[in-house]
């Protein structure tokens, strides 16, 4: 069991030590989840699935060609193919057949099968593309999450130094004399407060890392180290010229979701008029030939006549047309077409469905992001208030004016802004590519 331990310790430490010298972009994130992802795979299948279908719709259109042949070893009394006649004895027979049909009119069913199945084809690839962006998506939300507890940790080290560099200054104090025994336990309490706080952020930066590799599939790294932008890092653009009836039209132009309902509902149309076919009557085209042998066929001379002379006198063939008329069957074809046009409304309510929630979806990115970049603002000059608000405590702590709880709720205040400042930034950030993907800009590798 020792063993084991140790060879998975060095195998995590090899894939660190590999895992070092890569540092993932946004971009590469999404390129490699999009790539591994399972639930894309399957969606590829079913895609794969319907252009099947749709190129055997087409094949639908050519003629259908079958054979028969039978031998036979008759015993007891069976029927004399050859002559009609029933005989009681023990002879050897063949028989084959070979026909064709082809459908010449069936109320344009084949035709509109063959559009609706395009239809549902290019759906399908619709679909594969919306699980991509749903993909990339949830990977951007994990990259800067990571980003945010990474921030997170940096503040609390700081605050960490901090405390640190008062609990030395108090201890000096201390064995001057020049304060007591309790600043001394004060100050350490306050330090350990914040060695836990850095604890915990890290435990939040190892669970947001363990979900942004869950999402990218990524199995062979125990860790994963980001890069992202300088000029992304502090710099927030703000995208508040955006209008919401402007965003959601370009959205409504290419977001895959609305897409592949359209299509869905340009099939339920055709698979309407198909089954519409249904009512028409149907022509169809047939032709075959035929021969048979029976060893009981006998010529003048009482002999039996030889197999491929039976063959070409027996041979025969035909050709004709076969139409179907429609009459009742139960009116199940009315019932099937009273179907589909339920089919096809629900169909396009399913679309209406689709855009309004992208409607609403685009309304929530646009007001959330000008609700952001005022809170930005706003959380900027609190950093800068409270950073001042704490320098100023820790002089006056120094100089002995306040005591050791009134600088650790100053430090406190002056960390909680920068914890905030940071989620606001991330969140814009996060909020802005969101919009820039929606607005057509191509920001995200989901090719």
């Amino acid at each position: 069991m020792n063993l084991r331990i140790y060879i998975t310790a060095l195998l995590c430490s090899a894939t660190l030590a590999v895992s070092a010298q890569k540092r993932w972009t946004l971009d590469e994130c999404v390129s490699y989840a999009v790539e591994n992802n399972l639930q894309v795979k399957n969606l590829n299948y079913t895609k794969d699935t319907n252009r099947e279908s749709y190129r055997q719709s087409v094949r639908d259109l050519l003629p259908n060609f079958s054979g028969f042949s039978e031998y036979r070893y008759n015993t007891g009394l069976n029927e004399d193919r050859t002559t009609g006649l029933l005989v009681n004895q023990e002879f050897n027979s063949f028989y084959y057949n070979v026909n064709a049909n082809l459908d010449i009119f069936q109320g344009f069913q084949k035709l509109n099968s063959i559009k609706a199945a395009k239809f549902i084809y290019e759906s399908a690839k619709e679909d594969v593309l919306q699980e991509k962006y749903l993909l990339a998506f949830r990977v951007m939300t994990a990259f800067y999450d990571i980003k945010f507890n990474e921030g997170l940790v940096a503040n609390s080290l700081e605050q960490q130094d901090i405390s640190q560099t008062n609990y030395d200054m108090v201890q000096r104090q201390v064995e001057l004399g020049v304060m007591a025994e309790a600043d001394l336990v004060e100050a350490e309490s306050n330090l350990l407060s914040d060695k836990l706080l850095v604890t915990q952020n890290r435990n939040l930066l190892t669970l947001s890392k363990l979900t942004l590799l869950q999402e990218m599939n990524l199995t062979v790294d125990c860790d994963i180290e980001l890069h992202i932008e300088e000029e992304a890092q502090n710099q927030v653009e703000g995208s508040g010229g955006v209008g919401i009836d402007s965003l959601y039209t370009v959205a409504k132009g290419f977001i895959p979701i609305i897409k592949s309902q359209e299509y869905l509902v340009k099939a339920a149309k055709k698979q309407l008029n198909a089954t519409r076919g249904n009512l028409y009557p149907s022509l169809t085209m047939i032709a075959g030939m035929e021969s048979r042998y029976a060893q009981t066929a006998l010529d003048d001379n009482d002999i039996p006549v030889p197999f491929s002379d039976q063959l070409n006198d027996n041979f025969s063939r035909f050709i004709g047309a076969q139409i179907i008329v429609p009459i009742t069957n139960g009116w199940s074809n009315r019932s099937r077409v009273k179907q589909q046009k339920i089919a096809l409304l629900q169909a396009e309510n399913n679309l209406d469905i689709q855009e309004q929630a992208l409607f609403q979806l685009v309304q929530q990115l646009v007001q959330t992001n000008n609700a952001l970049v005022a809170e930005y603002e706003q959380s900027n000059k609190r950093v800068e208030s409270q950073g001042l608000a704490f320098q100023i405590a820790q002089k006056r702590y120094e100089k002995g004016l306040i005591n050791a709880l009134e600088l650790f709720q100053a430090k406190n205040l002056y960390g909680t802004a920068q914890n905030e400042n940071l989620q606001v930034r991330l969140r814009l950030k996060v909020n802005e590519r969101t919009i820039d993907i929606y607005n057509g800009l191509h920001i995200l590798n989901i090719n």
